[in-house]
């Protein structure tokens, strides 16, 4: 082995690891929690294909939908 090869790092590094559900099983209450805490989570921004000429087009698309989110947001709480 060259050494320019041993002395490469790692481009990534896995913390923890997933233990798979058995198979067959229903997922727990746990796992089902979370599912629907996630499934709750809104991004405002339209569904579909978009297509922009320029990067500064998408990214006032972008900004345009985080800030409705916010208002959205900030009004619910009021």
């Amino acid at each position: 082995m060259s050494s320019s090869v041993k002395d490469q790092q790692p481009i990534a590094r896995t913390v923890g690891h997933r233990i798979a559900a058995p198979v067959g099983l229903p997922p727990g209450a746990a796992a089902r929690a979370a599912f629907g805490a996630m499934a709750q989570t809104r991004t405002r921004a339209p569904k579909g294909v978009y297509r922009y000429a320029s990067h500064e087009q998408m990214t006032a698309d972008r900004e345009r939908w985080t800030v409705d989110a916010m208002v959205a947001v900030a009004r619910a709480r009021a």
